[in-house]
């Protein structure tokens, strides 16, 4: 029986610097290792207390990990300024066999690492084969995220568009960017970004009175989208401009969310990673092509087992008593 816990602050998951490739190879297994019937996953359950006030869970075990997580999400509202975060996660992670508590990771370094990998798994199934620009209509952490997930991604991207509330944080995005060797241009004009752009990452919160503005008719004939928003801030109406639409889990999302928090009615996935990591779809690449997800279980998991793994190599965390 084990006495100790290992505990990854989030300091130390940074410590870690998980390589963008070595984090979407792990989501991809995972959800290939899902489809070969070698995990499972249970769709987020969520206790809503009020608007951006509630509590989630996400859990999975994988038997060819051999562990099993549980992310527990918190939502809380924060006033402008205010110092104190919107949500915070931990992880715990369990033995797959003997159900013994091995580890506990902060949640929020890891969720943003795996969104960015979810993102850009799903662009190495569906994304047009050679992108060179990409534009960000909403420029915060998930922004940087995603940044480093593509450029690893694709080596051959030279430009990167920018699209935000903020100016500033725009201006830090187009920073970092330029930094990895990208020409960077800020827009106001959300239609020119569409235009322009191979590969758009929309990551726009939900706000009360917020109205879609983006316009999949503006895309180019072959573009890929991820929409780590839900699908928020896209016109519903629009939306069948999309060729393929795609999620993480069609056990947990029939259709892209809108402004309103309700799936959308003009449109429905046909496909999920769980399906496309293992067969790919034929004309994957050739069209306009929609991801949105609301982020699934197994995937903490996959990142969960890789920063322990990595942790425990690099002698990284606090091991605590039980």
């Amino acid at each position: 029986m084990s006495d100790t816990l290992l505990y990854l602050s989030r300091a130390d998951i940074r410590a870690l610097a998980i390589a963008p490739g070595a984090a979407r190879e792990a989501v991809l297994q995972g959800f290939r290792d899902h489809a070969a019937g070698l995990n499972r996953s249970l769709p987020k359950t969520a206790l809503a207390l009020g608007p951006g006030h509630g509590f989630q869970a996400m859990t999975a075990a994988s038997e060819a990990q051999g562990i099993a997580t549980v992310k527990w999400v918190a939502m809380a509202p924060v006033a402008a300024g205010s110092p104190l975060p919107a949500v915070s996660a931990l992880i715990c992670v369990s033995d797959y066999q003997t159900g013994l508590p091995l580890a506990m990771l902060d949640g929020d370094e890891i969720t943003l690492i795996r969104t960015a990998a979810i993102s850009a798994a799903a662009a190495s199934l569906l994304a047009p084969a050679a992108p060179r620009s990409i534009g960000f209509v909403g420029c915060g952490l998930q922004a940087h995220a995603h940044l480093a997930a593509f450029r690893d991604l694709y080596p051959g991207l030279t430009d990167a568009l920018m699209l935000s509330r903020s100016r500033s944080s725009a201006e830090r995005l187009a920073e970092a960017a330029r930094a990895g060797g990208l020409v960077t241009e800020i827009l106001d004009d959300p239609d020119a970004l569409l235009a322009r752009s191979d590969v758009v990452i929309s990551m726009v919160p939900g706000t009360a009175g917020m109205t879609p503005f983006l316009d999949a008719r503006r895309l180019k004939p072959a573009a890929f989208v991820a929409a780590v928003d839900t699908g928020r801030s896209w016109k519903p109406e629009a939306l069948p401009a999309f060729d393929l639409l795609a999620t993480d889990s069609l056990e947990q999302s029939r259709a892209p969310y809108g402004a309103d928090g309700n799936p959308v009615t003009t449109v429905a996935f046909q496909h999920d990673l769980i399906g496309l990591a293992s067969t790919p779809h034929p004309g994957a690449g050739t069209g306009r092509s929609l991801f949105a997800f609301r982020g699934v279980a197994l995937a903490d998991l996959a990142l969960a087992h890789l920063a322990v793994t990595q942790a425990r190599a690099g002698g990284l965390g606090t091991v605590l008593p039980r």
